[in-house]
């Protein structure tokens, strides 16, 4: 294997993190959660599509999770608080906590009480069906376009989902940490805004921002401010393949 078969190995690894981190944050937090953003249902299925094949989220769990994160926003009842479980276990073990969460049956029924199942919720155990089809694609995907051997290729593919998804966890689990305890803060609430944390993360790192405003399609509140996922929601809105209104933190800019 050359150098430079490793290297793409790994910008595709990168580039499939930001993708789902897109996904994420465009259709699992600010469409489904929050409500705050409508999408084309076919851009709505291919997001959750992607989400499906490449982290094997459930967006029922994580929607239920995230609402009752924000009932109890750093308070007792709040599934993933630093100011409670700690910084540095937030940070190295926020999937843990997300994953006891989701067992809880109550939180589910009790945070997405109307929900309405799309084609691929109908999946039995999508959780972990999704993960098992999304590495055996991409492993066949390398096998396909590298000059490496069937098995080898194999392997990179398999091993590139993983570290892809070890990347993808840690930078949501950066939004539950770090951007709860570090950083500045708009207005009046415990989570903050790191500018840093939020180009990597399609935005999420205007935690601050979101967390006054939790409807809001964009995270940005000031024009120094970038949230990178805002601009694909513009373009999708003039392309009438989302709908979303004016804000309060719109406004408040």
């Amino acid at each position: 294997m050359t150098v430079s078969t490793i290297l793409w190995a790994l910008l595709a690894t990168v580039c499939l993190a930001q993708l789902s981190t897109f996904c994420t944050t465009i259709y699992l937090h600010r469409a489904v959660t929050h409500r705050g953003l409508k999408l084309h249902p076919v851009i709505a299925f291919l997001m959750h599509l992607e989400l499906f094949l490449a982290t094997g989220v459930v967006p029922r769990e994580w929607a239920a999770v995230h609402r009752k994160h924000h009932q109890f926003s750093d308070q007792e009842g709040d599934p993933h608080s630093p100011y409670i479980e700690g910084l540095w276990k937030v940070l190295f073990f926020n999937y843990v906590l997300y994953k006891k969460e989701t067992g809880n049956p109550e939180t589910i029924k009790k945070y997405t009480p109307n929900w309405t199942n799309d084609l691929i919720d109908h999946i039995p155990f999508q959780g972990k069906v999704g993960p098992i089809v999304g590495a055996t694609l991409l492993a066949l995907a390398y096998v396909s376009f590298t000059g490496l051997g069937f098995w080898m290729a194999a392997v990179v593919g398999v091993a590139s989902w993983y570290l892809h998804a070890g990347i993808y966890i840690f930078l949501n689990s950066m939004i539950n940490s770090v951007c709860h305890k570090i950083g500045y803060r708009n207005f009046d609430n415990k989570a903050t805004n790191l500018q840093w944390v939020a180009w990597i993360t399609a935005g999420e790192g205007l935690h601050n921002n979101h967390h006054e405003f939790p409807t809001s399609a964009r995270m940005k509140a000031f024009d120094w401010e970038f949230d990178p996922a805002w601009p694909i929601i513009r373009l999708l809105e003039k392309l009438g393949l989302a709908q979303y209104q004016e804000s309060s933190l719109a406004k408040a800019a």
